[in-house]
């Protein structure tokens, strides 16, 4: 079952992601909410629409925006509403 992992806590965890672009999504329900806070950073992707972000925290550790979610998106991305992806330094593994 593929987990996200950041700095050995796992983040997320599900066996129903959708693998997008070489990224896992995972549903926003696997989403471990005590770990995270929402962030001001967004950035748009030319066929999946604008991306929200959010930074994760624990125990004094950030990693700013390193989760990322598609609030509305475009038609053909439909696939990612209401799923999290993961970046920087959060590694999925199976």
């Amino acid at each position: 079952m593929p987990k996200a992992v950041w700095n050995d806590l796992v983040v997320a965890e599900s066996d129903d992601t959708v693998l997008v672009e070489g990224n896992h999504y995972f549903p926003r329900t696997a989403l471990r909410d005590d770990l995270i806070r929402d962030s001001d950073t967004h950035t748009v992707c030319p066929w999946k629409g604008t991306a929200s972000y959010y930074t994760l925290e624990h125990e004094g550790a950030t990693s700013p925006d390193a989760v990322w979610y598609y609030p509305d998106p475009k038609p053909e991305a439909e696939m990612v509403r209401d799923r999290v992806a993961f970046w920087k330094d959060v590694r999925v593994v199976d």
